[in-house]
Formats: C-alpha cells, sequence, structure tokens
C-alpha cells in the first residue's frame, strides 16, 4: 500500500488527501462534485499560454474576451438563456446575495416584502435575516410533509407590497422538486419576480428559460462537475438589480472584479457535457437511487424515505431511521469507508436539527435519525451493495445500544 492512505476498521483505502481509493465509497455528491477530468483538460491552457485578462485592449485580452464570452454562451445554452442574460460569480452563495439583496435594493420603491419557502438553502435563509434586520418584510412559504412548495401557498402570502419570490428548483437535502412552472405562471403579471436556486437540479433535470418565465436563477460550477469557487446569475432581459460589491465594473457592473478566466472556461465545459450527458445520466443515477430505497426498505425495520416518493431529484436517496441518530450511522459507515451526509454540508457544524426535516413536519428526534445518500457521475452499481452489506448490521447495533429504540 501507498504510504499516503490508510486503512479504515474494515480495510477500506482512504486517502489522506480525500481522494477516493479502490473499495472506498462516495455517495455525498450533493456536499461536493470531483472536477471532471475533461474539464480539468479544458481548463490547463488558461492557467499559462492562454492567459489573459479580458479587460486588456490587446490581443492577449481580445482572445481572453472572446474565451470569456463563448462561455458564457456555453452556460446560458445549458438552461436555455441568451449569453448576456449570465453573469458570473464567485459560486452560489454570492448569485444568491446578488438576486435577493440586488434586486431588493434596486426595487425598494416598488414594496418591502419578500417570500422565501422553508425549505432552501441556509445561504438563502441568511440572507433572508439580513434582509429583515435592512427594514424588509420576510415571510416564509411552508412545505408539506414531502418539502413541497403548494403555489397556492405562496400566493397567500402575497401582498401590495411583495416584489420577489424565492423557491428553489429542488432540494438540495430531501431531494424534492418544486413546481417551478406552476410557480412561474402564477406570479405571471403580479409584478412580483421569481428567484430560483438551480443549484441542486442542475445537470440533473431539464432547465429552459425560454418555457419557465424564471426572472432570477442561482447556477454553480462545481455542482456540474466543475471548477469550485465558481457560479453564475441568470438575470432575464428586463430585470433590474443594483451591484452588491464594487470595483472595476465587469460582468455588466454587477460583479466587479478580474473573471476568473480558467474557471469560467472550466464551467463552460461542464455545462457542454452535462448537456450532452444529462438524459442518460439522469437515467442511470435513478436507477441506482430506486434500488437502493428499494433495498433499505426492505431490508431495514422502521427505516422511512424522506422527501417526495416520484418527485425526486434523480440521485437522492434520504432516509430516516427510528431510534437512533443521522451522525452516529454516519461515523459507522466512514468506519467502512463510505461517505454520506446527514443533511446539508454548509450546515452540518452546527447540533440543530435540518430546517428542511422540521418544515415537513418531522420531531427533532426524527430528524437526527436522518441520512442522505446521493450518487454522482463516478458512482457505480457496486456502490448500492457496498452500502448494503453494512449498513443493516449497523442500524441494528445502534438501535441495540439506543435507550430511544423499543421495537413493539
Amino acid at each position: 500500500m501507498d504510504d499516503r492512505t490508510v486503512k479504515g476498521r474494515k480495510g477500506a483505502r482512504v486517502s489522506e488527501t480525500g481522494g477516493r481509493e479502490e473499495g472506498d465509497v462516495y455517495l455525498d455528491y450533493q456536499s461536493a462534485k470531483p472536477v471532471d477530468p475533461r474539464v480539468v483538460e479544458a481548463m490547463l491552457p488558461y492557467f499559462t499560454e492562454r492567459f489573459g485578462n479580458p479587460a486588456s485592449l490587446h490581443t492577449v485580452g481580445d482572445r481572453a474576451t472572446e474565451a470569456l464570452e463563448e462561455s458564457r454562451a456555453a452556460v446560458a445554452a445549458l438552461i436555455g438563456a441568451q449569453p448576456e442574460e449570465v453573469i458570473f460569480t464567485s459560486g452560489a452563495t454570492e448569485s444568491n446575495n446578488l438576486a435577493l439583496i440586488g434586486y431588493a435594493n434596486r426595487n425598494k420603491r416598488a414594496g418591502d416584502h419578500v417570500v422565501i419557502s422553508e425549505v432552501e438553502h441556509i445561504s438563502l435563509h441568511n440572507i433572508g435575516k439580513y434582509l429583515a434586520k435592512e427594514g424588509l418584510r420576510v415571510s416564509k412559504a411552508p412545505p408539506d410533509q414531502y418539502g413541497r412548495i403548494d403555489p397556492q401557498k405562496v400566493r397567500s402570502r402575497i401582498t401590495d407590497d411583495t416584489i420577489l419570490v424565492s423557491v428553489g428548483w429542488a432540494s438540495n437535502e430531501v431531494g424534492t422538486i418544486q413546481p417551478i412552472s406552476a410557480l412561474a405562471e402564477m406570479l405571471r403579471g403580479t409584478g412580483v419576480a421569481l428567484h430560483v436556486d438551480a443549484v441542486a437540479a442542475e445537470g440533473l433535470l431539464p432547465i429552459d428559460m425560454t418555457a419557465v418565465p424564471v426572472d432570477l436563477l442561482t447556477l454553480s460550477s462545481n455542482d456540474l462537475y466543475g471548477p469550485p469557487g465558481l457560479g453564475a446569475l441568470y438575470i432575464r432581459k428586463g430585470t433590474r438589480l443594483a451591484a452588491v460589491t464594487m470595483g472595476g465594473g465587469q460582468e455588466r457592473g454587477l460583479r466587479s472584479g478580474t473573471e476568473n478566466l480558467p474557471a469560467i472556461v472550466g464551467m463552460a465545459a461542464a455545462a457542454r457535457i452535462a448537456a450532452e450527458e444529462l438524459p442518460a445520466e439522469a437515467a442511470r443515477l435513478t436507477a441506482m437511487r430506486d434500488r437502493l430505497i428499494e433495498a433499505v426498505l426492505e431490508t431495514i425495520p422502521d427505516a422511512h424515505l424522506n422527501g417526495h416518493p416520484t418527485e425526486r431529484l434523480p440521485n437522492n436517496a434520504h432516509f430516516r431511521f427510528e431510534g437512533i441518530e443521522g451522525e452516529s450511522l454516519l461515523l459507522s459507515l466512514k468506519d467502512e469507508g463510505i461517505w454520506v451526509s446527514t443533511g446539508s454540508a454548509c450546515s452540518s457544524k452546527t447540533l440543530e436539527p435540518s430546517h428542511t426535516l422540521i418544515s415537513c413536519g418531522l420531531l427533532h428526534e426524527e430528524a437526527h435519525g436522518s441520512l442522505e445518500f446521493t450518487f454522482g457521475r463516478f458512482s457505480r452499481e457496486a456502490d448500492v451493495d457496498s452500502v448494503m452489506e453494512v449498513l443493516p448490521d449497523i442500524v441494528a447495533r445502534l438501535r441495540h445500544l439506543s435507550p430511544l429504540y423499543r421495537k413493539v
């Protein structure tokens, strides 16, 4: 064995740098994705011989500008948008900040009320808290038991002062797909803009801005198997924002700072690959997801599926296990070389239960007993077998030790 690797308790090879070794099972693709080698290949020249600042007025700058705009067109094509409707940011969180804060600041004369669904990513909830401190009124739209937002519940919260609604395309946690088309149609003609965080859905579900009248859409590079630290914001023509960061006026004056050209080229390459491979990849992931769901629910007593049973992301299987904590399950699986998640990585450092699961009506102890499996581009059929070889015994052992589990 290479001395850079160590063995888990059951002999699984684990790289000290975090890389996947033979025998390891990585099923936490919602938290982080590796960069596709084809994307790395596309990026490499832009660190050396194709470097350049798009703002420069010489030939090197012109070539950089050409690469920038070709990349913008590729990302726009993934979502059925026009190139001029896409700006690049440092990531999905910045895109969310620009969408909500930028829209609220630019349109404050039209109203001071924003509606955010209760099952949004933590970044959006924290932006909502910021807006509230700035004097805006922020309402929450609750989900049903599956984490799905009813457009009529959103409609009931809209007032004459409402300017913006924010609902994600799908839950990054329980995987439930939202009725975005129905939401957009419901808001059409009201003067209320719709922002959609599409990070969990991009590359997994078809997204077409020519078919769905969304005003603002957040994208992430790494969630397309592109480089981390880069995102994009779709801004439909006619939608007005105020800049949140000030500087040299790049990206239509909305996101100043020299563009990260290698990463932008990488995101474009990732977008092209995702567009080409989406139908086959979604079908492949769905098959593995469904196989795991069926095996867990048939094999492990008192196991339940969180999220919508059918309207869910192709790669997401989210369970709760009565009588035990998800963190104990996660650590036990880690010892076996299987890497999963208990929920959103951006809020995993707290001891609080998932706000998404609580919003769906689960008790705190039920939310704490949840575990999320997300498949990805490099997942294999054998990964499901590896999970089912150890998970039933782990659950049984932890329940035997738990004072909370009592089998009737």
